[in-house]
């Protein structure tokens, strides 16, 4: 399983890092564009998060290929595979809104567009979960209290406290 996680993540990752550092050099105008309505309306609930909209796509491509490295790389993978679901959600949502589409082709074409990033949101949450096939460390955590010596208090024997 090792080895498929080695493959598998930097496949996984490479849109992303791609995408994010070819977003950071040159926000796309139609990017910038799509992002407005959505800066727009949380900038009206959050005066705090209201900026610039092609501002917010360069730090989105920035974070995008800091997250796509640190996941291809295996460094806090679960981390970075949920910062990648978290950016993907509203890129997908603003970039590849087929159901706003009145020309059939582009419609089918952004259908498309969408449901591949939906397919890599899948594979992200998946690799969000995993644990590389250990228990989390809340399962280890509640599963060692149950199964402490029966002497033992919090970690500690009894006899160790007796000393």
């Amino acid at each position: 399983m090792a080895v498929l996680r080695k493959l598998a993540r930097p496949l996984l990752a490479a849109p992303f890092v791609t995408g994010g550092l070819r977003t950071l050099r040159r926000p796309d105008t139609a990017l910038t564009e799509a992002a407005r309505p959505v800066i727009r309306a949380v900038g009206d609930r959050v005066p705090a998060l209201a900026v610039d909209p092609p501002q917010l796509v360069r730090a989105t491509g920035a974070i995008r290929a800091t997250a796509g490295l640190l996941f291809a790389t295996g460094r806090a993978p679960r981390l970075a595979a949920l910062t990648l679901a978290a950016t993907l959600v509203p890129a997908s949502l603003t970039t590849h809104a087929f159901w706003t589409e009145e020309d059939p082709e582009e419609r089918a074409r952004q259908r498309a567009h969408f449901l591949t990033d939906l397919s890599a949101l899948g594979g992200l949450l998946i690799a969000a979960a995993d644990t590389h096939g250990k228990p989390s460390l809340a399962y280890r955590s509640r599963h060692a209290l149950r199964r402490r010596p029966e002497g033992a208090v919090r970690g500690r024997a009894t006899a160790a406290l007796r000393r």
